[in-house]
């Protein structure tokens, strides 16, 4: 067999098999293979993927939340990973000290999971439904609105507003939800309104 072969690809392929053999015989190998044990498994491998908003400060930073368990078979999907959305145009994958902590206040203990009441004259909180809850939420602005709603002004100018409420909105929501909640919100008369991501 006639084979064309350089000077220079000789010493490339002998220096290389040189080189192998050397690191063999000193037992590289070896350790190549326990570190190769000893290196985790990627902890995000068969989790769900979903992108959210930092629930905290007005910056509204985009987050990744990671999740194991398939709902489609009944089980319960639980948080494992929380971290920055580096294609989010606010925060590029950043997060502050808070954000980064997301995951350990979502499995705080001391996280409160649903409403609580305290009623009147009582000195504990009761836990109750989010139907008790926004049914007393809602008889309370009701109420209110009917004892105070101001429909013309001292010069017989219709006006129809609402004084004596306030409403601040969420600063992580989108564009499309904060519209939505400003126009629920002027419908019903309410002047006092601002949003967490101007304040």
């Amino acid at each position: 067999m006639n084979m064309e072969l350089s000077r220079r690809t000789f010493l490339k392929t002998s220096g290389a098999g040189l080189a192998g053999t050397t690191l063999g015989a000193f037992g590289f190998s070896e350790a190549e293979a326990a570190v190769a044990a000893a290196v985790k498994p990627f902890h995000l491998v068969n989790t769900t993927e979903a992108r959210n908003t930092c629930t905290y400060c007005s910056v509204a930073c985009g987050i990744i939340i990671y999740s194991k368990g398939d709902l489609k078979k009944g089980e319960k999907a639980d948080i494992v990973h929380i971290e920055g959305d580096a294609d989010h145009p606010t925060n590029r994958g950043t997060l502050c000290p808070k954000g980064s902590a997301l995951r350990d206040i979502v499995k705080s203990q001391t996280r409160l999971t649903q409403p609580m009441l305290r009623k009147a004259g009582s000195d504990t909180f009761e836990a109750v439904s989010w139907d008790v809850a926004l049914d007393k939420i809602a008889r309370a602005m009701k109420d209110d609105r009917d004892a105070n709603f101001v429909a013309t002004n001292a010069d017989g100018v219709t006006v129809n507003r609402w004084l004596t409420t306030g409403f601040l909105a969420a600063s992580a929501t989108t564009n499309e939800t904060a519209f939505a909640t400003y126009k629920v919100v002027r419908s019903t008369g309410i002047l006092a309104f601002d949003n967490q991501a101007r304040v």
